[in-house]
C-alpha cells in the first residue's frame, strides 16, 4: 500500500538500461529491491558489507539478465564512501538511481543505551545515506533521468519507547529526505522517502541490545517485534519500485504505516497514549 504524492516530471519513470546503486544488497529489502529492479531491466551495483550475502543476492535468477557489480561497502566508512563513485564507474557507464537502504537497529531506552551505540546507530542510518547522497548526486545530476531513494521506517513516522536511537535517525532521513527534494525540484533528480512497516526481515533479530536490558526482557521485546514483521520483502520491494516508477514524493510501505501515518497527523502528541491504550485492551 503507498501513499504520497508525485514530482512534476510527467511520465512515468523507465528503469529499463538504467544503472542502480543499491546499499544493504545483501539482504532483507535491499535484496528484493533488487531483484524488483532486474526484472524491469535495470543495471546493478549492490553494496554490502556482508560478501556473501552480496553473492547469494547475484545469485538469485532474477539478475541474469542484467549486468551487476558486486561492491564491500560500509556506509559509515567516510572515505569508502567518498571512492566509490569511482569504483562504480569502472564498472557502469553512468549512475541514474541509488537506493539507500542499508540500516541497522537498536534495542533500548536513552538512558540503557551508550552514546558509543547511539552515535553507531546514525553513522549507519543516517550520516551513511547523507554521505552516500553527497557522493553520487554529482553522477545522478549527468543523467537525463534520475532518482535517490532513501529508506526510512515506520519510525521515522511515529516514536514509540525504547526506540530513541533508531527513530532520531530515520526522523533524520525524513528530514533530509524532504528537504533535499525542495532544494532539488528544478533539476532533474527527484527524491523519494521510503517508510516501510512490519517488513520480514532479520534487521529485529540482528540488533544491537543494550547491556542494560534484562534478557527476559529483551526476549519478549524481540518476540513481539517478529509478530509484527508479517510482509515478505519481495512484497515490500514491488510496492517500493512501483513508487519510483510513479515518481513518488513519499511511499508508505504496509497498512501499519498508512494507519499511523495519518493517526500521528491527526493526533501528533497523543498518539502514542492512544496505541499503548489500545493495547491494554
Amino acid at each position: 500500500m503507498t501513499q504520497s504524492n508525485q514530482d512534476n516530471r510527467g511520465a512515468k519513470m523507465q528503469l529499463q538500461g538504467k544503472v542502480a546503486v543499491v546499499t544493504g544488497a545483501g539482504s532483507g529489502i535491499g535484496r528484493a529491491v533488487a531483484q524488483a529492479l532486474a526484472q524491469r531491466g535495470c543495471h546493478l551495483a549492490l553494496a554490502d558489507r556482508n560478501q556473501e550475502g552480496l553473492a547469494e543476492t547475484a545469485a538469485l535468477p532474477e539478475l541474469n539478465g542484467v549486468k551487476v557489480s558486486l561492491h564491500t561497502l560500509d556506509v559509515a566508512d567516510r572515505d569508502a564512501v567518498a571512492a566509490f563513485p569511482q569504483t562504480v564507474l569502472a564498472h557502469h557507464d553512468r549512475i541514474d538511481l541509488l537506493v539507500n537502504n542499508a540500516g541497522v537497529a537498536l534495542a533500548g531506552s536513552f538512558e540503557q543505551v551508550s552514546e558509543t551505540d547511539f552515535d553507531w546507530v546514525m553513522a549507519i542510518n543516517f550520516h551513511g545515506v547523507v554521505r552516500m547522497t553527497r557522493a553520487f548526486l554529482p553522477l545522478l545530476h549527468r543523467s537525463d533521468d534520475a532518482r535517490i531513494v532513501n529508506i526510512s521506517s515506520l519510525f521515522g513516522l511515529i516514536s514509540p519507547p525504547g526506540q530513541s536511537a533508531y527513530s532520531a535517525s530515520k526522523f533524520a532521513v525524513r528530514g533530509f529526505s524532504n528537504a533535499l527534494r525542495h532544494e532539488l525540484a528544478d533539476s532533474r533528480v527527484g527524491v523519494t522517502v521510503v517508510h516501510p512497516g512490519g517488513i520480514a526481515t532479520s534487521i529485529a533479530r540482528n540488533a544491537r541490545v543494550s547491556a542494560d536490558i534484562p534478557q527476559a526482557q529483551m526476549q519478549e521485546r524481540l518476540a513481539n517485534s517478529q509478530k509484527m514483521l508479517r510482509m515478505p520483502p519481495p512484497k515490500a520491494a514491488d510496492i517500493i519500485v512501483r513508487g519510483i516508477e510513479k515518481r513518488s514524493a513519499r511511499v508508505l510501505v504496509g497498512s501499519d504505516a498508512v494507519v499511523m501515518s495519518w493517526l500521528e497527523r491527526l493526533f501528533p502528541v497523543r498518539y502514542w497514549n492512544l496505541l499503548a491504550r489500545r493495547a491494554k485492551l
